[in-house]
């Protein structure tokens, strides 16, 4: 399995994540299988049933992202010397050529990002047209509804 980027934040939610699921999750859901056993005929024991799913949800995704963890790569930001390009870890500041509309982007792993706090992932198509781009270059981002041009403002590594 080849290594997968993290920025300190996402392998932190990760670690966070991991712990919940083992120490709330796990014995929760092993209760619950216990209580619905109790109920006796377990052939038809809808309780027992779903229990039972969200255990292997549980298990799942332990595994998982025990499985991350294990081959991620921690970058911090602040600690790159990237010479003002746009790499992984990376704030941008972007002005959207024909509206003019204004947007800051974190490039971070897939499992930390999120738009809605302006955190992309590295292998979303915006962040693709911005590697290794720097302040005053223009990234061509082919989007659904055509391609848009933005105008690259500040690069920033926090």
């Amino acid at each position: 399995m080849a290594t997968i980027p993290l920025t300190k934040r996402g392998a932190e939610l990760l670690k966070a994540e991991l712990h919940r699921l083992k120490t709330v999750e796990r014995p929760w859901v092993i209760n619950a299988i216990s209580e619905a056993r109790a109920q006796g005929d377990l052939s038809e024991n809808a309780e027992y049933e779903a229990a039972k799913d969200k255990q292997g949800f549980i298990e799942g995704r332990i595994l998982e992202v025990e499985g991350k963890l294990a081959v991620g790569q921690v970058i911090d930001p602040s600690t790159l010397n990237a010479g003002g390009r746009i790499v992984f870890g990376a704030t941008v500041d972007l002005e959207e050529e024909e509206t003019g509309d204004a947007v800051t982007y974190q490039i971070v792993g897939e499992d930390e990002a999120d738009i809605k706090f302006g955190r992309i992932s590295v292998g979303s198509p915006i962040a693709r047209a911005l590697i290794g781009k720097e302040a005053g270059d223009v990234a061509v981002v082919n989007a659904p509804g055509g391609a848009k041009n933005y105008e690259i403002i500040e690069v920033r590594y926090t």
